[in-house]
C-alpha cells in the first residue's frame, strides 16, 4: 500500500469481487512487496539462529539435534516455495 495507496479502497472493500482480487494481484506484481517480505522474514530467521546460537553449550545429543532442528526450521520457512 506504501506503493500503491489506492490498494487500501480495495483492501478496505473486502474480496468479495473477484475483480477486487484481480486488481489487488495486479498491483501486488507491481509492487515490491513480496520481496520486502521475504527480505524482513530473512533478518527474523538471521535474529532467530542468533539466539538459538547464544544458547548455554551443551553436550547432549537431544538438545544438539533440537537446535539443530530449529534453525534449519528458519531456514525452511524462508525457502519454502509454498
Amino acid at each position: 500500500m506504501e506503493e500503491f495507496p489506492q490498494l487500501r479502497t480495495v483492501v478496505d472493500r473486502g474480496f468479495d469481487n473477484p475483480e477486487d482480487v484481480d486488481l489487488a494481484l495486479d498491483y501486488l506484481g507491481k509492487s515490491h512487496g513480496i520481496q520486502r517480505a521475504r527480505d524482513l522474514a530473512t533478518e527474523h530467521a538471521k535474529i532467530a539462529a542468533a539466539a538459538i546460537d547464544s544458547l548455554p553449550d551443551s553436550d547432549d545429543e537431544d538438545v544438539l539435534r533440537s537446535r539443530r532442528a530449529l534453525v534449519d526450521l528458519t531456514q525452511r520457512v524462508i525457502t519454502r516455495t509454498k
